[in-house]
């Protein structure tokens, strides 16, 4: 049996809580999502042999990201992990190596609560049940690979590092996003 065969999923599913530390509804699917898309793309051991093939997008920074960190190894730090925090429980995992990527959503089966009026058994539900796998493309710049900065800048306001081409070019400077749209998630104390 392959480990993230659906007879492994209590075994993954204790390991990711671990690392988040409780086992939550978005664990729980976080843990089914990463399954999936290995599954998908024929990654089975993402953090050892495999570790160079994979990529993931996420697109939320709630538990279900931190399934997908433990469980394949991927990491934003390792630049092999990207949140795109768009609010959305979806994840799309990209195998290096070919090229192939999947987007995995859940569906409202999740969500459903059973006759009971519990959760529902993840273990015991199909993939197809859970989610939705879209095929997709995903294009990947030098500057968005693991690895070293690629280049960097130096913004003509802040004179701070802007690394990989996350500056902007604007009327003759080169700017970070920040000094461009004149705005930041933190204001300096006066």
């Amino acid at each position: 049996m392959a480990i993230y065969d659906l007879g492994n999923y209590e075994g993954l599913l204790a390991e990711a809580g671990a690392f988040h530390g409780d086992i939550c509804g978005g664990i729980r699917i976080g843990t089914r999502m990463t399954m999936c898309g290995l599954r998908h793309l024929g990654i089975g051991d993402p953090r050892g042999a495999d570790k160079k093939k994979l990529m993931v997008f996420v697109e939320i920074d709630r538990c279900a990201t931190d399934a997908i960190m433990a469980l394949t190894g991927c990491r934003p730090g390792k630049r092999s992990m990207k949140v795109k925090d768009y609010g959305k429980m979806a994840a799309t995992f990209v195998n290096l190596e070919t090229n192939r990527a999947v987007r995995v959503v859940p569906t409202d089966a999740n969500r459903r609560p059973t006759a009971d009026g519990g959760e529902p058994d993840l273990a015991k539900m199909s993939d197809e049940e859970l989610f939705r796998v879209l095929d997709v493309e995903v294009p990947l710049p030098p500057e968005d690979l693991p690895g070293k900065p690629v280049r960097r800048a130096v913004c003509a306001r802040c004179g701070e590092d802007v690394l990989d081409g996350r500056e902007v070019e604007a009327a003759g400077e080169t700017l970070c996003h920040p000094c461009f749209e004149r705005r930041d998630y933190y204001r300096i104390r006066a």
